[in-house]
């Protein structure tokens, strides 16, 4: 399992070393250009492959262990579900608040172009907006509460 994890680490550690020098030398991208794109395709294989390794020997690890009774609460699948019905209301309203922010941030910016003195109205409506977001984080909160 340590051969996986160092080959791995190789291979981020690699992408990220090729990452910043041809960051800080764009200019090296002409000169490595015959092999920079097999490179890096190379890398992205084995680390994607050493992620399925991994995946793979850890599930055989894991299966392997006894089950931890000590103290520790059942999870049924009931409680599963309760706990996926926690962050429906996060998810949903971070994605409306997303949906409400959108054309507000546009149109406020346009407004501000216009009339710079607008800016404090517009923020109170991109603030009102944003507000369903942390009503959803609440109600999960709550409803988290309820379960413990």
């Amino acid at each position: 399992m340590y051969w996986l994890v160092a080959l791995m680490s190789l291979a981020i550690f690699g992408l990220i070393v090729s990452g910043l020098l041809l960051e800080i030398r764009p200019a090296l991208v002409t000169h490595i250009r015959p092999w920079h794109k097999p490179a890096l395709g190379t890398q992205l294989i084995v680390f994607v492959g050493a992620q399925f390794g991994l995946l793979l020997m850890g599930l055989s690890d894991v299966m392997a262990s006894e089950p931890a009774t000590g103290g520790l609460i059942e999870m049924t699948t009931g409680m599963g579900l309760a706990i996926l019905g926690v962050g429906i209301p996060t998810g949903l309203s971070t994605i409306g608040a997303g949906i409400a922010v959108g054309p507000i941030g546009a149109a406020s910016l346009a407004a501000v172009m216009e009339r710079p003195e607008a800016l404090g109205r517009t923020l109170i409506f991109l603030g009102l907006a944003e507000g369903i977001a942390i009503y959803g984080l609440v109600m999960s909160i709550l409803l988290l509460n309820r379960l413990g």
